[in-house]
């Protein structure tokens, strides 16, 4: 469940349709964190205010006063530290590490297929699609273990990260089969959370128009 809003003075630079800003978008939401989000087109030139407080112009970026974050994943580790309830990671430093491990293979595996879906040449896409669809059936029995999220009964980072990449599946054509219920099970579950209906950009709804 998502927290009480809380008050705050952060700007939120985000892309309304990429996979980045989204999962901290949903971090935020899930956190109750009041943030000014601003839309970045990326296929439009970068906003001068943005040049001015990264100098990559990359979304996501998060200022917080005199604070300036970028990469989706130092920005969401820091919404975790400074707004600890509910917890996205867990306190207990070997509990901790691991979890950062299995973010780190949902990027690799998964998040990287989508990314590369998005700017690949049309003669590859369908390898890819094929690739990440392969991967993420094999692994329904992992999304089908009997806990109400990603190996763990709570919400936690490794929702956050995932919730993007399956809104946006069919988005790039990859078809979960109906035979693979754990995933679809999970889905159900992440969608349905008032926080992720929150975080979602019009450009982002349409994808499931």
């Amino acid at each position: 469940m998502a927290a009480v809003s809380r008050r705050s003075i952060m700007t939120l630079y985000s892309g309304p349709s990429q996979c980045e800003s989204h999962r901290v978008r949903f971090v935020l939401a899930e956190k109750g964190i009041a943030a000014d989000v601003i839309s970045v087109d990326l296929e439009e030139e970068r906003p001068a205010d943005l040049v001015d407080v990264n100098p990559y112009g990359e979304v996501p970026t998060l200022v917080d006063r005199d604070l300036i974050l970028y990469d989706s994943k130092v920005i969401s580790e820091y919404l975790d530290e400074r707004f600890p309830h509910p917890p996205l990671m867990p306190v207990d430093p070997v509990a901790r590490a691991k979890a950062r491990l299995v973010l780190y293979r949902i990027e690799r595996d998964w998040c990287r297929l989508l990314m590369e879906l998005d700017a690949a040449p049309s003669q590859t896409v369908g390898a890819l699609r094929q690739e990440l669809w392969q991967s993420l059936v094999a692994s329904n029995d992992v999304f089908a273990s009997g806990t109400a999220f990603f190996l763990s009964g709570e919400l936690t980072m490794m929702d956050c990260a995932l919730a993007p990449l399956m809104w946006r599946l069919p988005y790039y054509g990859v078809e979960i089969p109906a035979s693979s219920e754990g995933i679809h099970d999970y889905q159900e579950r992440l969608f349905a959370l008032e926080s992720f209906q929150k975080s979602l950009s019009e450009a982002e709804r349409a994808m499931r128009a």
